[in-house]
């Protein structure tokens, strides 16, 4: 899957507060983890782990590859439990 660093970054911003936590639990992750894999740079004490993101410069922020897309999958399960709430 790819898709540009800005609409990645759209994902992130829309989530409502405490997805990082909710999606880390979920996965068995740091929250730090998976803040990486929406572009953070979180890697103090060793918790944050690279999470096989792989970023290539272009237009719109450059184009965003994964190794592995659950997280992402995982956050867009809870935009659309949150879009379900608000109907």
């Amino acid at each position: 899957m790819a898709m540009t660093f800005n609409e990645l970054r759209r994902i992130k911003d829309s989530l409502p507060s405490g997805s990082m936590r909710r999606i880390a639990e979920r996965l068995n992750l740091d929250e730090d983890t998976v803040r990486n894999f929406f572009g953070g740079t979180h890697y103090r004490n060793g918790e944050g782990k690279t999470v096989g993101v792989h970023i290539e410069q272009g237009p719109d922020g450059g184009i965003v590859t994964f190794d592995d897309d659950t997280i992402l999958k995982v956050a867009l399960e809870i935009l659309e439990e949150e879009k379900q709430k608000a109907e």
